[in-house]
């Protein structure tokens, strides 16, 4: 089974991810994970990445999409993966149709998990409350303005996604904002 989760930050794709995980056995690719452990690795692409990391530069979609195919050529995806946070262009996921073309491989679905950004909104706004009024230290980029610039740069670079893959037929679409049960069983009506 080899599947995207696409959604604005706060929709839950990780908590879904998790439970397909442990579900079906296979694992969720996470792109920072990915490239960290390229790195970490010193495997030919990851050092080209450290470079670029090292210089200050965002890695490049070639050494991403690199990172990705090394990655899903892996044993532990023989059975498939999980890809949250890639593609989050269209030209990635156009590199990424290709790449799985030459795999003999293909997507079984792009699963969207649809959410009011404005709720989500006042979910961070809520937990940032709650984690204050509990003693606790809010993250620099754990708060609500940093939150809507990354729901922002979402809605530009990643929301299109959407268009590529309902075009392709395999866009399903999943109401965000129900209870995480609820998600779940959608999904599990999608993927049966």
């Amino acid at each position: 089974m080899r599947l995207i989760f696409l959604g604005p930050p706060g929709a839950g794709k990780g908590t879904q991810a998790k439970h397909l995980t442990e579900r079906y056995g296979i694992p969720q690719l996470s792109t920072g994970d990915m490239l960290r452990a390229a790195v970490a690795q010193a495997t030919e692409v990851g050092k080209r990445a450290k470079a670029v990391m090292d210089a200050g530069q965002l890695v490049s979609d070639e050494i991403v999409n690199e990172i990705v195919s090394d990655r899903i050529d892996a044993p532990d995806c023989a059975k498939g993966f999980i890809l949250d946070g890639y593609p989050r262009t269209v030209p990635q996921a156009v590199a990424l149709d290709r790449m799985l073309e030459e795999k003999n491989l293909k997507l079984d679905a792009v699963i969207e998990l649809k959410v009011d950004e404005a709720a989500l909104v006042r979910r961070m706004e809520n937990r940032v409350a709650e984690t204050v009024a509990a003693g606790g230290t809010v993250r620099s980029d754990d708060n609500p303005e940093a939150f809507r610039r990354r729901l922002q740069e979402y809605r530009e670079k990643t929301a299109p996604l959407s268009e590529h893959y309902a075009r392709t037929g395999r866009l399903k679409t999943v109401d965000g904002m129900a209870d995480v049960k609820t998600v779940t069983a959608e999904i599990e009506k999608i993927l049966a």
